[in-house]
């Protein structure tokens, strides 16, 4: 079994009516240094400034990026050459991270590799700590930059500390 941990930047908050401009992922191992990153072009003529700011692109620069099912497709094809075994999604918010990669995969793909389930790592921490005031964002090293790697790359960091430091049974 894999983790991978996974950030989404998007123009809005849903998929479909809104667009995934980008994300990143990381295979959750020692060293973080197996990465994906796909930039998408938009799917809907509907985007909101402010959330498309978030990334750091243009409305102009996102209209060039790569059609978005053959990001899916080379997504995909990352997951199933780089994982061992089921793949299992993991994000620092997946209630939005999830809902864009899911949609995208079955919209594109009529399949989604990691399945019908994803894990929250807030919750996994709080849950770790037994207080669900606590947040996990101080163990991350890399610092979260809204670009989705780097970003996936610092909540990566905080679940190997949470192995390796705070017990957490975790295969990875």
């Amino acid at each position: 079994m894999s983790y991978v941990m996974v950030d989404v930047e998007s123009d809005g908050p849903i998929p479909g009516d809104y667009s995934m401009v980008c994300f990143g992922a990381v295979l959750v191992e020692p060293g973080l240094k197996r990465t994906f990153y796909g930039q998408l072009k938009p799917i809907s003529d509907r985007w909101i400034p402010d959330a498309l700011a978030v990334s750091g692109f243009t409305r102009e620069q996102t209209l060039a990026f790569d059609k978005p099912a053959v990001v899916m497709q080379q997504f995909a094809d990352w997951l199933k050459a780089e994982s061992d075994g089921r793949v299992m999604f993991i994000s620092d918010n997946n209630g939005f991270d999830w809902q864009f990669i899911n949609w995208y995969f079955h919209h594109f793909l009529q399949k989604n590799p990691f399945g019908f389930s994803s894990s929250n790592l807030g919750s996994l921490y709080k849950g770790l700590v037994n207080d669900t005031f606590k947040n996990f964002k101080h163990l991350r090293r890399t610092r979260h930059t809204h670009h989705p790697v780097d970003d996936a790359k610092g909540n990566a960091e905080a679940l190997l500390a949470m192995k390796a430091d705070m017990g957490l049974k975790i295969r990875l």
